[in-house]
């Protein structure tokens, strides 16, 4: 093992020697974020990112966004994109969903379609609930921001600092690994290390033991490997940083302050919720309903927030700087910063669009980033029995979109690069089951806005 290490992190040393450089503005940009000396940043280590391209127009990616930023492309007509939603519930060929559109600091969209439970049928509207799955990891890379920002934290913080009981396989590494690195997934373990624990409805507590047995396969901070158990371990240092449970100040700092109302954290939140849509999974040709499982809710960082789309929308409006009193500009350039790279997602076979769109892809803090046809985007996706989700940010047009749905179907995934390709007029592409000009000419009426029935449209900056 000790050999082995040794090896990992010559490997490392020789990518950092000649990938560093390339994202340096990156990461002055990110340790400007409060004195370096006091919290210094989270060492970029593109592993083997070899190159993250400025867009097409060569100014230098920036986040949050410059203050002038371009227009969506010609065409870009939120209707079109409510038409398709609406396409993909009739006939039940998924149950509900709920989509938002934000740019320039403002919801151009946020509303509902389909049903939330095809047992006891109600209308999915603004404010119904999702379960956000691996979207939760957001609001953990941010939480933990927050407190660096405050000088409560720091990104090179020893995670055993705070959990002195922690032990990996390899004693040496539990007392490197960092808050950066579980934020990153450069912990170290083998991918999606007891998850299958998880599943079967083990105790968080009892997994983080397990890990003392897990092989590792690279030094901390050395590699990529997405985990859920280990990324959880920031809600120990939160809670040892805060003196507070995860679930408390993520709502108390986060939530509230943003006017997420109808969000939550875990199995006893979403039931609570005053309207809340079901998981649904295959039955014959139609879909059956289930109550959601406690397993991932018991990794709260990992997956343990509920949110309904318009608190989705504050999400994604704060995320794109409009929102400093919470979320200040110089923490976002550090969460939305590539660390490691994750070439995987190029060669994605259950998503074409990663395949054909992306030129580089990394791993930020709780966020992933893309390189998209030369435009970067800030992205996470989540998935779990019955639901599943997707959100992303476009810095240089300011434009963001999430998209939740209470089925296993990977119908609404084609949304996003439908919406991306229109906002950066690339040539529009089949990425949906779904006839686009047929729908929008169907769906102009007189008195159809681009809102609709059943939608909510927030302030940019809610009370």
């Amino acid at each position: 093992m000790k050999d082995n290490t040794r090896r990992v992190r010559q490997r490392g040393r020789a990518w950092r020697t000649g990938l560093v450089g390339l994202l340096m503005p990156v990461a002055l940009g990110s340790a400007a974020q409060t004195p370096q000396e006091r919290h210094a940043a989270p060492a970029v280590h593109p592993e083997t990112m070899t190159e993250f391209p400025a867009p097409t127009d060569g100014r230098p990616m920036q986040v949050p966004p410059p203050p002038t930023t371009m227009p969506l492309a010609a065409g870009f007509d939120v209707r079109k994109f409510e038409a398709m939603a609406q396409a993909m519930v009739a006939d039940q060929r998924i149950p509900g969903m709920a989509m938002a559109i934000v740019h320039n600091g403002r919801v151009l969209s946020a509303r509902g379609y389909g049903i939330t439970d095809v047992r006891a049928a109600e209308p999915v509207d603004a404010h119904t609930v999702f379960r956000l799955a691996s979207l939760s990891k957001s609001f953990a890379g941010t939480i933990a921001g927050v407190l660096v920002s405050e000088g409560a934290l720091r990104w090179d913080s020893k995670v055993v600092d705070y959990m002195p009981g922690l032990q990996l396989s390899d004693p040496d590494a539990a007392r490197r690994v960092t808050v950066a690195d579980v934020l990153s997934h450069r912990v170290g373990l083998a991918r999606h290390a007891y998850d299958r624990d998880i599943e079967r409805g083990a105790d968080y507590n009892t997994l983080v033991q397990k890990l003392a047995q897990a092989p590792m396969t690279c030094a901390p901070g050395d590699c990529y490997s997405y985990q859920n158990v280990a990324f959880s371990l920031v809600g120990d240092v939160v809670f040892a940083t805060s003196g507070q449970f995860y679930n408390e100040v993520v709502s108390r700092r986060l939530l509230k302050p943003l006017g997420m109302n109808d969000a939550s954290l875990g199995l006893e939140g979403i039931q609570a919720s005053a309207r809340w849509a079901k998981p649904h999974v295959r039955a014959g040709r139609g879909w059956n309903s289930l109550m959601p499982k406690p397993t991932y809710y018991r990794v709260a960082p990992a997956a343990g927030v509920n949110a309904s789309i318009s608190d989705m929308a504050q999400w994604l409006i704060a995320h794109g700087g409009h929102r400093p009193d919470v979320l200040p500009a110089p923490l976002l350039a550090t969460l939305h910063a590539p660390v490691v790279g994750t070439p995987g997602e190029m060669r994605s076979r259950s998503a074409s669009w990663r395949s054909q769109r992306l030129n580089a892809a990394g791993y930020g803090l709780g966020w992933r980033i893309y390189d998209y046809s030369g435009h970067r985007l800030v992205f996470h996706g989540g998935a779990v029995q019955g639901y599943r989700g997707l959100m992303a940010l476009m810095p240089e047009r300011d434009l963001g979109l999430v998209i939740l749905w209470n089925s296993e179907s990977s119908l609404p995934s084609g949304l996003l690069p439908t919406i991306l390709d229109t906002a950066i007029g690339l040539p529009s592409q089949q990425w949906l089951d779904v006839d686009f000009e047929t729908l929008y000419a169907g769906d102009r009426r007189p008195g159809n806005d681009s809102v609709g029935a059943g939608a909510s449209i927030s302030r940019a900056n809610p009370q």
